[in-house]
Parts: structure tokens; sequence; C-alpha cells
């Protein structure tokens, strides 16, 4: 496909001829054509319109499938559509409503899982939210609890609300109240800092304290480094991937196969979305914008959120590139940013944590 033509140089009626196919495409998902253009009262014949379609496509910006005499908009167009062409809407007044009635009440995890069904359930596409590497959250509480013989929980709570818990096993058996003791030991010794970091600082204290170390210490440091131990991986959640099978788009098997392969590589999909958090704001990624949207002709609405000043994490919705940008990039942005609200509430309204 040729580069697009700079967008500058398209008339007013290229721009309102784009502007209709591409909106037509999104309504019917088939291909646009000429006569299908011309009944929306532009004032041109078919064959007018033809001619304009036919220089679209040679600048880029509509393709001709090859079964098909009608036309369909390319990565470009939707590009350009996005930046200068749709109209700028607000979410309507009572999904407003419907999000912050839901995004009220919850844990940190809680927030997130209601987040991304939310993302899903009001685009109907794929709703998506990349939950913070739990290796990177600052500590709030570490708790030990007995399980059976040598095997302890680890129950960690960060800062935020987020909580990761892990069953360790020790080398001998470890009593209840030591593990209390342990426990008020860590996070009244640690508390505000990364588990990377705590990490860090347990390993200088065993090289500076091997000599002196006593039983006491030495299980804390045994039991920590067990306890958080975590890889640092992002993790993420997925809402709606049934929501792709009923879509034209996904007619053909061998991709509804490769769709089903990249929701379940997590780590890639973290790794795509969290490229959509550099420099904030809501990021539109279609065709060879990633290698998701590439393969699988999708496209990623996203946008960072976090708690208070402190980013956490990506929230968006993936679909076809033939979706309703106009509602949908103002539902991501307004979704993004009452998370964030009620993730910052959720911390604030504990008193434990302030």
């Amino acid at each position: 496909m040729p580069d697009a033509r700079d967008q500058g140089t398209l008339s007013a009626r290229d721009r309102e001829i784009l502007k209709d196919v591409i909106l037509t495409y999104i309504l019917s998902a088939e291909p646009v054509s000429s006569r299908s253009v011309a009944k929306h009262n532009f004032g041109l014949s078919a064959a007018t319109i033809r001619n304009v379609m036919a220089d679209l496509e040679e600048w880029g910006y509509l393709m001709q499938p090859h079964t098909s005499a009608g036309r369909v908009p390319t990565a470009a167009a939707y590009h350009l559509f996005i930046q200068s062409m749709m109209e700028n809407r607000a979410v309507p007044a009572r999904e407003r409503r419907y999000i912050q009635e839901n995004l009220r009440v919850g844990g940190a995890d809680q927030l997130l899982g209601t987040a991304s069904h939310l993302l899903s359930e009001l685009s109907s596409q794929v709703g998506v939210v990349v939950t913070p590497a739990i290796g990177e959250t600052v500590l709030k509480a570490i708790d030990f609890v007995p399980v059976s013989g040598r095997k302890i929980l680890c129950v960690v709570v960060s800062s935020t609300g987020f909580i990761d818990n892990k069953v360790i096993e020790t080398e001998e058996e470890v009593g209840r109240e030591e593990l209390v003791r342990i426990s008020n030991y860590l996070t009244e010794n640690f508390a505000g800092l990364t588990l990377r970091e705590i990490r860090e600082r347990l390993v200088r204290m065993m090289v500076e304290e091997k000599a002196q170390m006593d039983r006491m210490l030495a299980r804390t440091i045994e039991l920590a480094q067990a306890g958080l131990a975590a890889d640092g991986a992002p993790g993420v959640v997925v809402d709606g991937t049934s929501m792709l099978l009923a879509k034209p788009e996904m007619a053909d098997v061998q991709r509804v196969r490769r769709m089903i392969d990249a929701f379940a590589d997590k780590a890639r999909l973290v790794r795509i979305l969290n490229r959509c958090i550099q420099g904030g704001g809501v990021r539109v990624l279609i065709g060879a914008d990633c290698e998701l949207t590439s393969d699988l002709e999708l496209s990623v609405v996203a946008t960072p959120y976090g708690a208070g000043e402190r980013p956490l994490g990506t929230l968006g919705i993936v679909g076809p590139s033939r979706m309703d940008y106009e509602t949908i990039i103002p539902l991501v942005h307004f979704l993004g940013e009452t998370l964030s609200r009620a993730l910052a509430e959720a911390f604030s309204s504990d008193p434990d944590r302030r």
C-alpha cells in the first residue's frame, strides 16, 4: 500500500467522501460502493464519487477487497478520522452514572475486574485491564498465617489496596506466635518500600549481619524472601472475548484461533498495552502500529490509570478496526479517570492507610 497522502492536501470533498465511507463501513461491515456514498446527498454523481474513491485508494486511505467492488478504510484512514474528522462526544449521562455506581465500592482487585467488565459491556468489544506488577507495589502490610505443618500462607497488601497471597513451605514448622512477631516486624520496618526494594534490603542484611544473626532474624529473612519472591510481572484481566466471535470479521476460523492464542499470551498482551501509557492520555493502535493489531486486523484503544499521582497500569478496549471510535474513545477516557478516582478514594477512606 502506498504511503497515505498528506491530509493537508485532501480537499473538503475528499474528506467528506472519506468520512462517509468510514462511517458507513463501521455500521455495515460491508465494502462501500460509490453508489452507496452518492445516496447521502453530496450533489455528486456516482461516477465522480467513484473517481474520488479511486484517488483515495491511490493515496492509501481506502483499499478494495479482491472479492468486492466496494472499498474499505485503511489504518491511515482511521487515524485521520480520529485526528480530525470525528465528532467530540461525551459519554452519555446514563452511562456515566452506571460506571460511577459500579466503581463506587470494593477493594482494588475487585475494582479492576469491574472496570474490565464495564469496558466490554458498554462497548460490545473486549475489555482489558493491566494490573500492577506486585514486585513494584508499595507494601502496606504483610501477614503470615499457618496452614498445616510447614506450609504457611503469606498475604501481602499493597498501599493501594492490591492483595497478593501465596503458600510457602519452610524447612521446619513455625508457630503462630512467632509468625505474628515476624509479620509485625516486617510491616513496621518495611512498610512504604516496594517489594523489590524489600528483597534487596533483606539480601544486604543477610550479608552484613551473617555472623551475628539471631534465630528470629534468620527466620524472618527466610519467610520474607519466600513470601516476597514475586516475579514482578504485571497481570491482565480480560473480559468479553466472546463478543468478538459475533463480529462479521471473525467468520474466518483461522483468524479466531489466532485471536484466542493472542489473548492467551498474557505477557505479550501486557507488553503491547503498556506501550499505550507512554505519554499519557488515550492512545489508539491500528494496523501496523503493533503486532497484535497487525496480525489480527484489530484496534486497541487504551489509557493509563492510577491512584493519585502513582501510575498503576493500563486499561482499554480491543476489537475490530471497524469500531465506533466516536463512542469508544470517550468511554475509555472516562472509565480510566473514574477508576483512578475510585482507587484513590478506596485508599484514602481506609483509616489504616492514612
